[in-house]
């Protein structure tokens, strides 16, 4: 088994390296503010560089400090979130937006254990926020972080596993500089989102390779360990109402804060057929439904698939679901309501040809 490099030999290469080679004209490092560095911390988290940018360019245009993004509503805040997924995240930054308005007088707090408080930020993000904003000290551990640290430690087993993951917190503290905190942190991020990449890492480009456990012994694949598979991938089935009126409003219902898509805007949803009936019935004032079926669209989430069965209802008179939790959605004049992506693909998709009776066509539903 190959050895291991010198926690204290990675800092200096990286450093190197990523004086020549790192990424230094995101728009976030234009103006490292906490602030700043924060939303982009966040949104990061899951989610590709290339996919961030055009989004953190239209939030922090509406949202340029907390204080305005702690007094927005939190739909527009949704609205804005719209397609980068896992909503929690954005939930979760207006309220620590609130918080840092109401508890620290709108500045990001100082000390770790303060802004580790807030909600939606971990560990590792409190250490990157106040590295690359303040220059300070603090060892982080996201995923590029984990699989540059797992491959070149020959660390084994999966990273979620409590032990892995105090092995990694360890290596992390031990390689991160007493100087230059915020250059390495973004170079070791750097390292692991364009050169250690999950499949066919650059390992030629790598500054890092001389010493890595895995390029040594070709484990390149197999660290670090893949999550433990279920044996099944779940799968759930559930029917959406799609409510039409002349005017091209679609009725959207708010989902509940917690739980799948919550705090959004979606097509209300129901269990089975029959229960639509009844809703349509008692909710809408529609004494016999007729709902007209379209095809079924699948969305793939982490760890399930959930089967969409849409229904068509359209109206022929108006219907009062305005307000306590209801909204009529219209395509051509939207509301900034936070919509889940399926959903605003969705409307998109249906607006014009489902309200136009002279069209035999059904929707397009978007792809998983």
């Amino acid at each position: 088994m190959s050895a291991p490099p010198a926690a204290a030999a990675v800092a200096p290469a990286l450093l190197a390296w990523f004086a020549r080679h790192g990424r230094k004209d995101l728009p976030w490092q234009r103006d490292p503010t906490p602030y700043r560095v924060w939303v982009s911390e966040i949104m990061l988290q899951q989610t590709q560089v290339a996919t961030v940018i055009p989004y953190y360019g239209r939030f922090m245009a509406r949202f340029p400090d907390v204080a305005r993004l702690a007094a927005a509503p939190v739909d527009e805040v949704l609205h804005l979130w719209s397609g980068l997924g896992y909503y929690a995240r954005a939930r979760n930054l207006h309220r620590a937006a609130q918080a840092i308005v109401a508890d620290w007088g709108g500045e990001f707090p100082r000390d770790f254990e303060a802004a580790h408080a807030l909600p939606g930020i971990g560990r590792s993000t409190a250490g990157a926020i106040l590295a690359l904003s303040r220059g300070e000290r603090h060892a982080i551990l996201d995923g590029n972080v984990k699989r540059v640290l797992a491959r070149c430690f020959g660390v084994e087993g999966w990273p979620g596993l409590p032990a892995v993951q105090a092995r990694l917190w360890e290596l992390a503290e031990a390689c991160t500089p007493q100087q230059e905190a915020a250059a390495y942190t973004q170079a070791i991020m750097d390292l692991g989102a364009t050169l250690c990449t999950r499949s066919r890492p650059a390992c030629a480009l790598c500054p890092l390779a001389s010493g890595c456990v895995a390029r040594a012994e070709g484990r390149q694949a197999a660290l670090p360990a893949p999550r433990p598979r279920p044996r099944e991938r779940r799968r759930e089935r559930a029917h959406v109402l799609v409510v039409l009126r002349e005017d091209a409003s679609v009725l959207l219902e708010q989902r509940p804060a917690t739980g799948l898509w919550g705090g959004l805007w979606g097509l209300p949803q129901f269990e089975t057929e029959s229960d639509a009936r009844v809703w349509s019935r008692e909710r809408l004032g529609v004494s016999e439904p007729r709902l007209e079926p379209w095809p079924p669209f699948t969305h793939s989430f982490t760890h399930f698939d959930l089967e969409l069965v849409p229904l068509a209802l359209r109206l022929e008179a108006p219907a009062a679901m305005e307000g306590a939790g209801y909204v009529w959605y219209n395509s051509r004049a939207p509301a900034r309501v936070g919509l889940a992506a399926p959903v605003a693909k969705l409307i998109q998709a249906i607006a014009v040809p489902a309200l136009d009776e002279t069209s035999p066509e059904e929707p397009r539903w978007p792809g998983p």
